[in-house]
């Protein structure tokens, strides 16, 4: 059992871990315990109080020093408050989208109001800066497009696409939107919905039920793992090709690389992927495609602000409705070409008892006259 009085001991003691951060520069705010959150955590209280935040962005500013109870510097989320407790919150500033600069890069923007934006990100496009990409991203074209974004951790953006992936994001403008859009995908009431074009020929539609995890030997890559995360996939079957299949999926979670791994274990790896595909993929007797066939096609949400179901949808890019019409046209010349076997075959099934001469009278009057001249 934890001795409770070696770990005030440790709360008092001096220095960092026991005295509250400078957070001079940054705003701080007072608030009072009411009287029926008396015996509740304090991270718990501060949710309620402090509603467009989230609690585990909450957590984190009490871990980083930035609460103190009483004058008294906190750090554990779970300490008790009583009715009349003060709490002193020194608010963080994201330092992700504070460092990122502001970048005029074209965002086809599919809606905005005062409280959302949904974006059609372009294939290519790498969602947040990090390593090898620190600008030329969605972040950055955000902060160019609406600067107050620049007061929203991340800049409003609450799920991603990875770079060669196209379609439909939802960003939010607000602390309030942006917490109630991460919430709404924890619950998983955030629907999502792709376009995939994957090798093979898929019999049936179904759903991928398997844990996603880090690869155990390839640390860059997800796997489907046992010690993984629970992750769901549903697909349907929407056209079949000569050795591809067009399908749907249906995100039920949003685990990272979730589609691509999930189909790649269910041995359909996506056309194009060269990660989960063994390298650059090439659609047979077509032409090569030089990206994952993935595309967010539809995207359902509820309203943050009016609270009324909302939806939207994307049209196919250009590269993969030029890939698919290569894939259709190949299916069309195989009929062609079957139609015209069926045909021959046919024409041969009427000569298998040889070929029948008919010859006009005259013909035959001619042939007598050159028998009797014989």
């Amino acid at each position: 059992m934890k001795n409770p009085e070696k770990k005030k001991a440790a709360d008092d003691t001096p220095g960092p871990v026991g005295e509250l951060a400078d957070y001079s520069a940054n705003p701080r705010i007072a608030l009072d315990v009411p009287a029926d959150c008396s015996g509740q955590r304090l991270d718990q209280v501060l949710a309620r109080l402090l509603a467009q935040h989230s609690r585990s962005r909450l957590q984190g500013w009490i871990r980083d020093g930035r609460v103190a109870v009483g004058g008294a510097p906190i750090r554990e989320p779970r300490h008790k408050l009583w009715a009349g407790d003060t709490i002193e919150l020194a608010e963080a500033p994201d330092q992700r989208a504070e460092a990122s600069t502001p970048e005029n890069i074209p965002l086809p923007v599919v809606y905005e109001d005062d409280c959302l934006l949904v974006v059609d990100k372009p294939a290519g496009l790498v969602v947040h800066p990090g390593n090898g990409n620190w600008s030329g991203t969605l972040l950055n074209a955000l902060l160019h497009h609406a600067p107050q974004l620049d007061k929203v951790p991340r800049a409003g953006i609450v799920h991603r696409l990875d770079k060669d992936t196209s379609g439909l994001m939802v960003v939010a403008k607000t602390l309030e939107a942006q917490t109630d859009l991460v919430r709404q995908l924890q619950a998983r009431r955030v629907q999502r919905f792709y376009r995939a074009l994957v090798r093979g020929l898929v019999d049936a539609s179904g759903t991928v039920d398997a844990p996603i995890g880090r690869h155990p030997t390839l640390r860059t890559r997800m796997a489907v793992v046992r010690t993984g995360k629970p992750a769901r996939t549903h697909y349907r079957v929407l056209e079949r090709f000569v050795t591809c299949t067009l399908i749907e999926c249906a995100l039920e979670t949003g685990r990272t690389h979730q589609i691509r791994v999930h189909l790649t274990a269910a041995g359909h790896p996506l056309v194009g992927d060269p990660v989960y595909c063994g390298g650059a993929s090439r659609v047979p007797r077509g032409p090569r495609f030089s990206r994952q066939a993935l595309h967010a096609c539809r995207l359902g949400l509820i309203h943050p602000q009016t609270g009324s179901a909302v939806f939207w949808k994307s049209s196919l890019p250009q590269d993969l409705a030029e890939l698919l019409e290569t894939m259709r046209q190949e299916v069309l010349s195989l009929r062609c070409r079957a139609a015209d076997e069926e045909d021959d075959d046919a024409w041969d099934d009427d000569e298998a008892g040889g070929p029948q001469v008919i010859y006009s009278d005259s013909e035959e009057a001619d042939d007598d006259e050159v028998l009797d001249e014989q």
